[in-house]
């Protein structure tokens, strides 16, 4: 597996300070579990900070801090995603990574997919976060995603097959970030169908007004 497409480094400082919500970290703990090299630039970043807060004075709090943060966080669900580990090694058939494989229950074999038409089909993944949609998305050998641009930003990781956006390929544990300024048309290589982890903000926006059309039943 030789991985081109990495993390930015604003979604890693975001993961490794805690401020994505569960949804993005999701994707990003998943394209960790199969990227040493993240892995190596997260330990660095987290070496980094606990260097800084040595150096940080401590101050003295009010007697009833701890009290007040108690009660702040009282009725709050707080979902925590297993932190990245190293992938089942090439040839133990694994196809999922955790923390992805504890979401969906089962590896690649065993998904139940829903069709979206055209030979492409989808999975749903369920969390707490109300403020994105995570899927699964199998994408035909040779067939392409029908142009569409986002609003706000996604992020797609591929865990199986590979596919073409532009001038760009992606294989297994590559990850594309994409936002409102990409007009796109993915396109999955012939020869195996293209399973691909994604997360987004809100739903796409599609140049077809077929798609648009069929999207509010679709959820995409």
């Amino acid at each position: 597996m030789n991985i081109q497409h990495h993390l930015s480094d604003d979604l890693l400082l975001d993961y490794a300070a805690g401020n994505l919500s569960e949804g993005w970290s999701l994707v990003v703990a998943t394209h960790m579990a199969l990227c040493p090299s993240c892995r190596k630039r997260l330990s660095a970043m987290e070496g980094a900070a606990g260097a800084l807060l040595d150096k940080v004075e401590p101050v003295e709090m009010p007697a009833d801090a701890w009290d007040r943060m108690k009660r702040r966080l009282e009725g709050i669900r707080i979902e925590e995603v297993k932190a990245p580990r190293p992938a089942a090694p090439a040839g133990s058939g694994m196809v999922f990574p955790e923390p992805l494989r504890s979401y969906v229950g089962a590896d690649l074999a065993n998904v139940k997919w829903q069709a979206l038409g055209l030979g492409a089909y989808q999975v749903r993944i369920p969390t707490a976060d109300p403020s994105t949609q995570v899927r699964l998305l199998r994408i035909p050998a040779g067939k392409p995603v029908p142009e569409h641009t986002h609003v706000g930003r996604e992020l797609t990781l591929v865990l199986s097959g590979s596919f073409h956006d532009g001038d760009d390929l992606f294989g297994r544990g590559d990850i594309e970030e994409a936002d409102d300024n990409l007009l796109h048309t993915p396109k999955a290589l012939p020869g195996e169908d293209c399973i691909c982890l994604a997360v987004t903000e809100a739903p796409l926006r599609f140049s077809s007004w077929i798609v648009r059309l069929i999207q509010p039943i679709l959820k995409i």
